[in-house]
């Protein structure tokens, strides 16, 4: 059977691939969307132009445009003004959903109980709200992965380098979070640098694919320039390695769970994910974090996911 997904997301060139990776492995039960990589009208037009090049009846939710308490600036310099490498695509023709995100999130794991894997893979305004509107949430989904945090604090804001974009641009939603969700697995950015993807055997694979491989090539020549003038040994896929986790939970060959809390206030630190390595809190654990995957494992989604499997 394939895994049921729910997906949170702010597309995004690596949310683009996750999504991908989605429609092509699972039954994909919605994409609540989210400001984050750029502004909400961005990201859900984006979103619904993925749909529509995948030929999928996939509803798209609207969510929050801003974070719960301190605005925040977009990671449009990394993505594109538009999120999608600025490639000028013709919008979609279909619509958004009229159901606010939040609201989708709580009648969906109402609706499917212990049947959703809620994939979280942008900042967590959306969540937090669903867990206001439903503090029973966590027991209606079968499981949370989350793209988040960095958990050596190894961070990638520039404002904020203790920080990981998708908790810093709201660390207060993604407190509200990691303190409700009683398990739930994290894979932090500083995972995601250990595994990149290599720049040749990406672009040979988007060579080799499908429609859905040329779509992805033009929006992400930007991001891939970027990594490349950022020094990186390869392609930094996040969204798609926490997608990789999601979709198949076998691939992690380390992980260590711990209780992972939230700063909120420190001049140089807002934003941090840190972590209990030697339980001295007596904080629960509340987060599985992965450590490593087969990254062969990995390499093989991401290429099913662009037709060159």
């Amino acid at each position: 059977m394939k895994p049921e997904l729910l997906i949170d997301t702010d597309p995004g060139i690596d949310d683009a691939l996750a999504i991908l990776m989605a429609h092509a492995n699972a039954d994909v039960a919605g994409l609540t969307v989210v400001g984050g990589n750029v502004g909400l009208a961005h990201t859900t037009r984006n979103a619904l132009k993925l749909v529509e090049t995948l030929g999928a009846d996939t509803p798209v939710f609207p969510g929050s445009a801003s974070p719960l308490v301190v605005a925040a600036p977009d990671a449009g310099f990394v993505h594109g003004a538009d999120g999608f490498g600025d490639t000028g695509y013709f919008s979609a023709a279909r619509m958004p959903e009229e159901e606010h995100a939040a609201h989708a999130i709580v009648r969906l794991a109402r609706e499917r109980p212990g049947e959703l894997t809620l994939v979280a893979l942008a900042p967590l305004t959306n969540l937090a709200l669903a867990l206001k509107l439903d503090p029973t949430l966590p027991s209606r989904v079968a499981r949370l992965v989350v793209m988040g945090g960095a958990v050596t604090v190894r961070g990638n804001m520039p404002h904020m380098p203790a920080a990981e974009f998708n908790i810093g641009f709201d660390p207060e939603a993604a407190h509200v979070v990691f303190s409700a969700w009683p398990m739930f697995d994290l894979v932090d950015w500083e995972a995601c640098l250990r595994h990149t993807l290599d720049f040749e055997r990406f672009e040979a694979t988007l060579t080799r694919g499908d429609a859905r491989a040329r779509f992805y090539d033009a929006i992400s020549r930007k991001t891939r320039a970027f990594n490349k003038t950022r020094g990186r040994p390869g392609v930094v896929a996040a969204d798609a390695l926490a997608m990789a986790v999601a979709l198949d939970p076998g691939i992690v060959t380390k992980a260590e769970t711990r209780h992972v809390a939230v700063e909120l206030h420190g001049a140089l630190t807002r934003g941090a994910t840190f972590v209990d390595w030697d339980r001295r809190t007596g904080a629960e654990p509340n987060a599985r974090i992965v450590m490593s995957v087969d990254h062969a494992r990995f390499e093989a989604l991401v290429a099913g996911a662009l037709g060159a499997g």
